[in-house]
């Protein structure tokens, strides 16, 4: 009796379990959509991070920095989604103009160019630019610049010192920067690279169209930028305000060259100060 009756009291917990739910896919493809339109919409709209790939902002920024860029200080354009799909678009949603100094994310407008580049904002709509003797002038005056002298940054597979330095060794443990301080109309100022005589430290008188800003990099004579036509791989002078991305706030973290992919290689690969560094210039 009582087999039969622990047989009974199996038969009905069987009878009692629920079978196996099956996965609701459309559910889970909806789940998936949102948050992916979530991250998208929020490196759209409010931030996203940027990587450094070239020497063209040295010294204030080095290959291998990962920045924050905020999207919102100019208003929005077709520049300001995370992926570039968009043709150009003239307008800008709440827009205004960037100052002077500030650090932006540019996209480039000739077709068949997808990629962004980072650069400062040296002219606003209505400014003469040029360059005498490898010095900015601003409206027929010359910027103050005071030289700093040389310094040395340690090498590594992320800063070649035959890039800042042309007479450096192969092998050279420290790059050797010749390093100015540049301060704009209203006062704010940030370092610069002036490495050897190159072909952009004298050009022609330029008036910042209405609508446009004039953008040069930090390295001098090592940027393709508003100086130069897009022939040379350059921005061909101001570009539209409306191709401004966003505006990059401060470094996040950076690594030497011999990281990887695998984040088990960045603890020791760490370039240490650089995180929180502000990409803001002084004042």
């Amino acid at each position: 009796m009582a087999l039969q009756g622990d047989i009974g009291l199996v038969g009905a917990m069987t009878d009692s379990l629920e079978p196996p739910r099956r996965t609701n896919w459309a559910r889970e493809i909806r789940s998936w959509a949102a948050l992916l339109l979530l991250v998208v919409g929020f490196h759209s709209l409010v931030a996203k991070p940027f990587y450094i790939p070239s020497e063209s902002m040295m010294p204030g920024l080095q290959v291998g920095d990962r920045l924050l860029v905020s999207k919102y200080p100019y208003g929005w354009s077709y520049a300001s989604a995370s992926f570039h799909l968009l043709p150009f678009i003239g307008g800008r949603l709440f827009g205004r103009l960037p100052e002077r100094g500030d650090i932006v994310i540019v996209s480039r407008t000739e077709p068949g160019k997808s990629e962004d580049l980072i650069k400062r904002v040296v002219g606003l709509p209505g400014d003469t630019v040029q360059m005498v003797r490898g010095r900015l002038w601003l409206n027929g005056r010359p910027v103050p610049t005071v030289d700093l002298g040389y310094r040395r940054l340690r090498a590594d597979s992320n800063l070649r010192c035959s890039a800042t330095d042309p007479e450096a060794r192969p092998g050279e443990p420290d790059c050797r920067l010749h390093v100015l301080r540049e301060t704009l109309p209203g006062g704010r100022s940030y370092e610069i690279l002036d490495l050897f005589p190159s072909r952009q430290d004298d050009t022609a008188p330029y008036k910042v169209p209405a609508g446009h800003v004039f953008l040069m990099g930090d390295n001098r004579d090592n940027s393709a930028d508003s100086r130069f036509p897009l022939a040379s791989d350059g921005l061909g002078g101001a570009v539209p305000v409306e191709a401004i991305g966003g505006r990059a706030e401060f470094v996040t973290f950076s690594l030497k060259g011999e990281a990887t992919w695998n984040p088990m290689t960045w603890f020791s690969n760490f370039r240490a100060g650089r995180s929180g560094v502000s990409l803001r210039p002084e004042k």
